[in-house]
Order: C-alpha cells, then structure tokens, then sequence
C-alpha cells in the first residue's frame, strides 16, 4: 500500500510540476529524444499498412484504434491483430519494398539537428522491428538504438508469432526502455514524443512528454500533457532558443 501511494504521488508531482514552460526548457536540455513511430515519425500506423497489404485492413483498423485509445492492452490488440494478419515474410518484405513508410514533413530536419547538438535519439515502437529499421536508416538513427516488436516466421517464411519477450509488446514497456536506456547510458534528462497512450505512460520515466498530433489527434493524450505539437516545426522552432 505504501508502495502504490508512493507510485500516486510521484505521478501527481510530475503531473503538477511539468508546465509548459518547464516542458520546453527539459526538451531543449535533453540528454536523450525518444520518439514512436507510427503516426509520429512516420504518416500511417505500419500494422494497418500491413494488414491492407494483406486484404484484412478494416477489422485490423479498429483494433489499432481501441489499442491506442487504451480500452484494451497492448500484448492483447497486438497479438489479436496479427492473428488476424498471418502476414508472410514475403508479404513484409514486399510491403516495405511497394509501399515504403512515409516520413512525417520535418522529422528529418529535427533528427538532423538533435544530432547536430549531440543530443542522442532512439526510435521507441510497438511496430515492427523490420519496417522500424528501414525508418531508422532513412534517419541516420542507429540500429541499435531502435526497440521495437519481431515478427517471427518458420522457415517456410510463414507467420510464427511474435517475440513476446520484447519489453515494447506489453503495455508500459516503452517505460521500461526508458528506465533501461537511463541506466545503460546514465541519462539524466530524456524526453519522450509521441501520439498515442502507450507514449504518455512513459512519463515518468521520462522527465517530459511531448504530444504529437501532426498525423492524428488522440482527445486523451492531449488533454494530459502540457506541450502538444502539430508539426515538427514547433519543435525545431524551440531548439533554436538555446
């Protein structure tokens, strides 16, 4: 009981103490910006993007809009949507080749200018690692500093599952990247920029959260979090008053 009052309070304080101004001041200070992928990084949502490839895009569709409204966890949407999905190898390579992610206007210029300052980023996603890579390499983002879902395949190349032992395949799991990445690179002050519900749970551990609605405004995430852009350009706008 101590433990969950101590849990409630922290959240509270965060809620309390993180103002706009303060918001800003922690972006432009940050060690580390940890972006989501899907609708923030990039226009669409890569698991519908797959599931219209694969002929099943509308009961898939809604499942990613309960999941990101938080009215179901995320293992549970993720592994309901895939089951529907079944995607082959083939189908994921062919996606990624015919219809290749496209990048939200600005996203290139600010990760260009993070770097500049040596500010490091990562890609924090619940999509999957092979379409979250290729994003990745069109950023000059390392590898290696992309957590996000694996597909599994038989060697047939026919859908297997996923890699549920992925901390980014269950609720609360980009809490746990953070929590990792700030103890593997000693980061003080990390940031976290996204669109959905599973972004602002990061926070904390995060030090701010930054809402997103350049591709879609999610009601709930707006209305929680003191900053809340709809263009990259907001973004760059404030680095610039270092």
């Amino acid at each position: 009981m101590v433990e969950l009052l101590l849990l409630l309070h922290r959240r509270c304080s965060y809620h309390m103490m993180t103002t706009l101004s303060q918001t800003k001041e922690l972006f432009r200070r940050a060690d580390a910006v940890c972006f989501d992928v899907d609708s923030t990084v990039i226009k669409e949502e890569g698991i519908d993007e797959l599931a219209k490839f694969c002929g099943v895009g509308d009961a898939v569709t809604e499942m990613t809009r309960k999941a990101m409204g938080g009215s179901m966890t995320f293992k549970t949407a993720l592994t309901e949507r895939l089951s529907i999905i079944r995607c082959s190898r083939e189908q994921v390579n062919k996606l990624i080749t015919d219809h290749p992610p496209q990048l939200t206007p600005g996203i290139r210029e600010l990760v260009d200018r993070l770097h500049q300052r040596n500010i490091k980023v990562f890609l924090i996603s619940g999509g999957f690692r092979c379409i979250v890579e290729h994003v990745a390499t069109q950023l000059n983002i390392p590898l290696h500093h992309v957590y996000a879902n694996r597909l599994k395949f038989y060697f047939t190349g026919e859908y297997a599952g996923f890699d549920e032992s992925q901390p980014t395949a269950e609720s609360g799991g980009k809490g746990k990247v953070i929590s990792m990445l700030k103890e593997q690179y000693g980061f003080k002050t990390v940031v976290m920029i996204g669109d959905g519900a599973t972004d602002l749970e990061a926070c904390p551990p995060a030090s701010a959260f930054i809402g997103f609605g350049g591709n879609v405004v999610r009601p709930q995430v707006k209305e929680r979090c003191s900053w809340y852009v709809t263009s990259f350009g907001e973004l760059l706008k404030e680095m610039e008053k270092i």
